[in-house]
């Protein structure tokens, strides 16, 4: 029984697909930092009043159309 030390190459395909998974969870990560951000700009605005707000007029016209 000879003893030989197993070759450790990587494949091109393996290079390939590792380097395709990286770049994809990069990606992933960037856009849930993007998200992230926006959800808070949002936030932002709604805390100084900016935005949405339901006044007495806002619910008239809720209530005529039957909401």
């Amino acid at each position: 029984m000879t003893n030989t030390p197993e070759s450790k190459t990587v494949s091109r395909r393996d290079l390939l697909r590792g380097a395709a998974l990286s770049a994809g969870a990069a990606g992933a990560a960037a856009v849930g930092v993007t998200a992230t951000k926006a959800d808070a700009a949002s936030a932002d605005q709604t805390r100084t009043g900016a935005g949405y707000q339901e006044t007495e007029h806002v619910r008239r016209a809720y209530e005529a159309a039957g909401f």
